[in-house]
């Protein structure tokens, strides 16, 4: 049975400034204004990386007033990393298994 990792997540995850957000909302939960400081990227751009986290399950958010707070969902993070805590077990335990050419 093949392992297979989420290559979806790992694409929204690949762009450095969505790492930077995940990064900075693993430590708390933060609005917008809050992330165009910590990141220096402009609001719009911002925001569309924030869509595409949310579109991803990857943050939530929670209306405060006029602002947006977005928190980020460990649970999602966490099922990430099993898969390639798995996968690297898979590889631990095939390191003396080799496939004979034909």
């Amino acid at each position: 049975m093949m392992t297979s990792v989420d290559t979806d997540l790992i694409r929204v995850l690949a762009d450095p400034l969505r790492l930077k957000i995940v990064t900075l909302l693993a430590h708390e939960t933060l609005c917008t204004t809050h992330l165009v400081e910590e990141t220096g990227a402009r609001q719009t751009n911002l925001s569309n990386h924030l869509k595409v986290l949310r579109e991803a399950g990857v943050v939530e958010t929670e209306p405060c007033g006029r602002f947006t707070y977005y928190k980020l969902k460990p649970e999602v993070i966490a099922a990430l990393a099993g898969q390639f805590t798995e996968l690297a077990e898979r590889a631990r335990n095939a390191a003396d298994r080799k496939r004979s050419c034909p």
